[in-house]
């Protein structure tokens, strides 16, 4: 049996340059007023491109050390200085390559050449369910103010309503256990951290500008971080009754949420 074929990513940032390697690195440069060499892979799609200024091999010995691939796509956010929006590039490492120990980082790889390939969507950076990750974030502003009118409609029925949730979700730990240590065991750690700020961030400030007060917006909040989760996750949270019902915990299906897509 053939082994499937390795794809090597890059994440770059919204312009199609490559970040630093090592972001609190690239910080402390910049604060020196030292400029950071980097590449546009946007620029170089089809060519071989040589590093600008390698560094020693494998040691993080300046900021942009070399060209950082990733093998498992949800992890390539960990390591992106402003987060999301990124672009993504799939590359053929060339030449001689590293890593920094199979043990450490199985999914990482380095070189000091690259072939750029072709853009991919960018989706990908949260992993292969990154798609409905985005689908959910996207409808977060509308779904946090018609959770916010729920709130403001009944607010001592909707107080107990999340109040069953909310414990039900401490007392079983699906977000800071199921979501988390799957999300480990899937590589999609960076994508779980990141859709989490993103669902964290959009949820407040759309719950926040449709008036809600401080109570609503706490609820507001988890709840929209743990619909991302369960959207994520959803293919790693599914073997028996149990899982199944920490999956709808996430997707918060008893709080009659709408229908995302699941597939």
């Amino acid at each position: 049996m053939s082994k499937r074929p390795v794809t090597h990513y890059i994440a770059t940032r919204p312009d199609g340059t490559v970040p630093p390697t090592t972001p609190h690195l690239g910080d402390y440069y910049s604060a020196q007023g030292e400029t950071i060499p980097t590449v546009n892979l946007a620029d170089h799609i089809g060519q071989v491109v040589d590093h600008p200024s390698p560094g020693q091999k494998w040691y993080t010995d300046q900021p942009f050390s070399y060209f950082h691939m990733y093998t498992r796509p949800g992890e390539i956010l960990d390591r992106i200085e402003d987060g999301w929006p990124v672009r993504l590039f799939t590359v053929e490492p060339l030449g001689e390559t590293g890593n920094w120990g199979a043990d450490f980082a199985p999914y990482w790889l380095m070189s000091h050449q690259i072939r750029v390939l072709e853009e991919a969507e960018p989706w990908r950076a949260f992993g292969h369910r990154g798609a409905q990750v985005l689908a959910a974030i996207a409808q977060l502003p509308d779904l946090a103010r018609q959770w916010a009118a729920q709130w403001e409609a009944d607010p001592e029925g909707t107080r107990r309503t999340y109040a069953a949730w909310n414990e039900r979700v401490t007392d079983t730990h699906a977000l800071d256990w199921w979501a988390h240590y799957r999300a480990q065991y899937s590589r999609r750690a960076a994508g779980l951290e990141t859709a989490d700020q993103l669902a964290d961030t959009t949820s407040t400030q759309a719950a926040t500008d449709a008036g809600a007060d401080t109570e609503a917006v706490t609820v507001i909040r988890l709840r929209a971080r743990c619909l991302v989760a369960g959207q994520l996750l959803h293919d790693r949270i599914r073997n028996g009754d149990y899982e199944k019902s920490i999956r709808a915990l996430l997707l918060g299906t008893q709080l009659d949420s709408p229908q995302l897509v699941t597939a």
